[in-house]
């Protein structure tokens, strides 16, 4: 499912710097979560072109990237610079890092394109140290649900249709209940600390009046806090 941000290239750097529901929704609500990480290894799973990767770096954290698209991949060398760790690794596989080697992972509306989504905790929770953060964002289940219909509880494959300057795009996803990827995240041994339905900023209303108007009456992205404890 991955495979269309190696289409998107530029396309999606561009759309995901200013749009409202990437830069101001989702990234705020992330990066409030994330909090101070400076002196931190923070690993920015599925870190696309380097926007998150960007402002933790500005926050003094030690970042490392990872994601499968090797086009981002070569997006974020270029504005990241060499200094960065960038890693090419598909989520849902093992993670080319020793265990206990970050303070935090921060993975941004990329858990609905991972097929094993159990796998992926258990690799997030290896990698973290004791005591460590998980801070995730990804698409709301019960927004997701009213959009495509069926039923509520159903684990299915969903496609969106994106439009952008170049021409739509397909873009396949997973769609699960809350339930589900609650139980695969805690399965990990990670334990739920903050649920965050975000709430849009208020420059989206200025320039966005639209989007912000409707996130105000229905989510449209869901973020978590999850932390691997001391004894796990």
């Amino acid at each position: 499912m991955w495979q269309v941000y190696d289409d998107f290239g530029e396309t999606y750097l561009r759309h995901a710097s200013d749009s409202a529901a990437n830069a101001l929704y989702d990234r705020p609500a992330v990066l409030n979560l994330v909090g101070d990480v400076s002196g931190g290894q923070v690993l920015d799973a599925g870190c696309g072109p380097g926007l998150y990767a960007q402002e933790l770096l500005r926050r003094a954290a030690e970042v490392t990237g990872l994601d499968a698209s090797q086009a981002q991949l070569s997006i974020a060398r270029r504005r990241l610079g060499e200094a960065v760790p960038l890693v090419r690794a598909v989520l849902g596989g093992n993670l080319p890092f020793q265990s206990a080697s970050f303070d935090v992972v921060v993975c941004a509306l990329v858990i609905h394109y991972v097929a094993d989504r159990h796998a992926a905790f258990r690799e997030f929770a290896r990698v973290l140290r004791p005591g460590g953060r998980l801070v995730l964002s990804t698409q709301h289940p019960t927004t997701d649900w009213l959009r495509k219909g069926g039923s509520y509880f159903d684990i299915v494959e969903e496609e969106d249709v994106w439009k952008t300057e170049n021409g739509p795009y397909k873009v396949r996803f997973w769609r699960e209940p809350l339930t589900a990827l609650c139980e695969a995240a805690t399965s990990s041994g990670l334990l739920i600390k903050t649920v965050v339905e975000p709430l849009p900023v208020d420059e989206m209303r200025d320039r966005y009046p639209d989007d912000w108007a409707q996130l105000r009456e229905a989510p449209g992205f869901l973020a978590l806090e999850l932390v691997k404890p001391h004894d796990g």
